[in-house]
């Protein structure tokens, strides 16, 4: 039985980090972990979520009702790695861009080590979630029955953070990720050569007018308090200089904290495509998914979690006023379900950006994730 050291969650991370799988597809990354826990004895669920997720759990040495459940998100994402480094990723098109081998790491780290020393009361759930990037594994465990199978009275997750040092952390006492919702449009005119304009219906410069006009329904009916982004992110149209094309697809996202603001951001979304569409004499279809709720934090239990982080060695700072981010997590649904906190810890100040082709997790950061994680349980779950 190897120690759990800071080597060896080197050696697992980067393994990891090896052979990257998206949603719903992580069937390596899933024996992997399987492999690890069995070797501790730890007893488990597995196929849950669409087939790659597991469920691992340890019972303290002291009696208890009481359970909670500790949560890492396990794919990678369709990104082409850009580090030259002997774990580069070796699937072509796959990386691990956003962090989730270290994530992976850290709750195995606690599991073998809570296993081997159950100084706790209680129940501990261990949560290895899939496709978390776009696709809402955390959606599909919880409609699968995950609270009901494995009941729990709160649920913990935590995100590596660039920007932030190795030894900070940030806990947020609400808001910490917001709502994720996509779109689609499709926009139909009539095509025609490009040196008679006035025999078609021109649909770049119908498309070009929305992209700006988009933009005045956050910048201008969006109450100055609250926060809202809108983003056009693809625009396809045409394939010759010479030809207008008959039609072009825009993509984006919309991302804001307030479920009524989000209900208005896509009704206007909606009232601005048609509005377009008439004036234009144009024909539009519109795709529009609503994927995450945003993510928030229950503010007692994020109180719990700074002190058991304030109380580390290895944490010299907990920022509890940074401002939630507009990036997503689909925990979110875990959270709507039970109540809990969802964490960061800082990934190194120099460290690429979360989904960029350079980013790499920092392995300095795995120890803490591990002993933050046994902590946690040791105080949440105290025999007292």
């Amino acid at each position: 039985m190897s120690t759990i050291t800071p080597d060896l969650l080197r050696e697992w991370r980067r393994d990891f980090h090896c052979h990257p799988e998206t949603a719903f597809e992580e069937h390596r990354t899933s024996a992997r972990i399987i492999e690890i826990l069995s070797g501790e004895g730890v007893d488990m669920a597995t196929g849950l979520g669409g087939g790659t997720g597991v469920v691992a759990w340890v019972d303290g040495r002291h009696a208890s009702n009481r359970a909670i459940g500790l949560r890492a998100d396990i794919d990678a994402l369709d990104v082409s790695e850009a580090n030259d480094v002997a774990h580069a990723s070796r699937i072509p098109g796959k990386m691990h861009a956003c962090g989730h081998d270290g994530h992976t790491t850290m709750l195995l780290g606690a599991a073998c080590t809570l296993a081997r020393n159950p100084d706790f009361a209680g129940r501990v759930y261990f949560i290895f979630q899939p496709a978390e990037e776009n696709e809402g594994g955390g959606r599909v465990m919880v409609e699968e029955g995950l609270f009901e199978r494995f009941p729990m009275e709160a649920v913990y997750g935590m995100h590596n953070w660039p920007g932030l040092e190795v030894g900070e952390a940030a806990v947020h006492d609400a808001a910490v990720m917001a709502a994720f919702d996509v779109f689609r449009v499709k926009i139909t005119g009539h095509g025609c050569h490009a040196a008679m304009p006035h025999m078609g219906k021109d649909v770049v410069l119908a498309a070009c007018q929305l992209v700006n006009q988009l933009q005045g329904i956050v910048s201008r009916e969006t109450p100055a308090h609250q926060t809202a982004v809108m983003s056009v992110t693809q625009f396809h149209a045409g394939d010759a200089y010479n030809v207008m094309p008959e039609s072009v697809e825009l993509c984006g996202t919309v991302r804001c904290f307030d479920p009524e603001l989000r209900d208005y951001l896509e009704a206007r979304f909606r009232q601005a495509i048609a509005a377009m569409a008439s004036f234009h004499g144009l024909e539009a279809s519109i795709d529009y998914q609503s994927r995450y709720p945003a993510t928030f934090n229950t503010p007692a239990h994020a109180s719990r979690c700074a002190e058991v982080l304030e109380a580390m060695a290895d944490i010299r700072q907990v920022h509890r006023d940074l401002p939630p981010s507009m990036a997503s997590e689909d925990f979110a649904f875990m959270l709507q379900q039970r109540p809990g906190a969802y964490i960061w810890l800082g990934n190194g100040k120099d460290s690429a950006a979360l989904h960029n082709p350079h980013y790499d997790f920092n392995d300095e950061l795995s120890p803490i994730g591990v002993t933050y994680w046994t902590a946690l349980v040791r105080t949440l779950l105290s025999q007292a």
